[in-house]
């Protein structure tokens, strides 16, 4: 093949960033690359990846972001963290490099609308409002006095309004426990004060989230107690490695279909083998957006402005559907609308199975 296409990519790899995410994602998107190139690439040009490490750090993302932009990428891709994909999302906008961001869910990606980014992974107020609908059907109104164990970010932030915007008008309550000034014993004991029926972990794993999991199933007072896990931790392997039955039984999100078709499941067959262990819907979108960029660069071409023309137009297979962008009220960029999202949680009997829950 000619000189290859570079695209940029960013991914969490090191502390403080969730890694287990970051690899997921970074999996997904070389096996993408890989298989794009196998096919004879894009107009007989291979695709090559160049990685940066955000490690969930905003500022280093925009520094990657104006590093890339200079070593000439074609387009960026990649992100998992919401806060750190914004702050990568706005520098790409204000560079014009287009940006196709696989995980990140925060609403507002950007400062106001543009033409530069577009999003694979499903808007926060959609996710989560599938999450609240859950927790409102659940039998005996146990979804409905929730506290959320939580940390000072955007992203938490939005996740706690929307639950409390989509459940207050049901007669649902929210209150939020700060996990700056509540270690685990003294959340169990505010919880058992606000007679909460349920917790959700707005808050970073393994710490504070995973001594929280543990000192609540500890505790004779909060038998009864459902605890939650909106943002996808229990997804991970290493959730179920740390926490074992502890962890089980907690509903999350996770962006995929109930059952994959034959295109997924060889991706995921190929994911597993590289892993080594199931992987992560994180995996499925970094997959995707390589499937995605090929075509737009097919169809477009391999400058950044055509990359850029291509969001409102490209339809592409994917491995969990067809994606097409679109624009949606109170989202600045071009989003498929939607993607498949569903609550699971993992087996108490089985804690390497997951049962759906609902899909949305």
């Amino acid at each position: 093949m000619s000189g290859a296409i570079r695209v940029g990519a960013l991914a969490p790899l090191t502390p403080p960033g969730w890694t287990e995410a970051g690899q997921h994602l970074l999996a997904g998107l070389e096996l993408g690359i890989r298989d794009v190139n196998a096919g004879g690439g894009v107009g007989g040009r291979a695709l090559e990846l160049v990685v940066r490490d955000t490690a969930a750090d905003p500022g280093r993302a925009e520094a990657a972001v104006e590093e890339l932009a200079r070593l000439g990428v074609t387009a960026l891709v990649g992100e998992y963290h919401s806060v750190v994909a914004r702050s990568a999302a706005i520098r790409a906008d204000a560079l014009g490099l287009p940006f196709l961001c696989s995980s990140a869910v925060l609403d507002a990606l950007t400062e106001q609308p543009t033409e530069w980014v577009a999003r694979i992974a499903p808007a926060q107020s959609r996710g989560w409002r599938i999450y609240a609908d859950h927790l409102l059907g659940l039998s005996g109104g146990r979804g409905r006095r929730v506290a959320v164990a939580t940390q000072p970010s955007l992203y938490w932030a939005t996740g706690t309004r929307v639950l409390r915007d989509h459940l207050t008008p049901h007669g649902g309550t929210v209150t939020e426990l700060d996990t700056r000034a509540l270690p685990p014993d003294a959340l169990c004991d505010a919880l058992v004060g606000a007679r909460a029926t349920a917790l959700l972990l707005l808050a970073g794993h393994p710490d504070p989230v995973v001594p929280i999991v543990r000192a609540v199933r500890r505790d004779p007072r909060l038998a009864d107690l459902l605890i939650g896990a909106p943002a996808g931790q229990p997804e991970f392997p290493e959730w179920a490695e740390l926490l074992g039955a502890d962890g089980t039984g907690i509903p999350f999100l996770r962006h995929l279909p109930e059952r994959i078709g034959p295109p997924g499941r060889r991706v995921e067959a190929a994911l597993r083998h590289h892993l080594g262990h199931s992987p992560s819907f994180a995996a499925f979108e970094g997959y995707d957006t390589i499937a995605v960029l090929a075509e737009s660069l097919r169809t477009h071409g391999t400058d950044r402005k055509g990359v850029a023309a291509s969001w409102a137009h490209v339809e592409a297979e994917g491995t969990r559907g067809r994606i097409a962008f679109s624009r949606v009220p109170g989202i600045g960029v071009h989003q498929w609308t939607w993607p498949p999202v569903q609550v699971a949680d993992r087996d108490p009997e089985d804690p390497d199975r997951f049962r759906t829950l609902r899909t949305g």
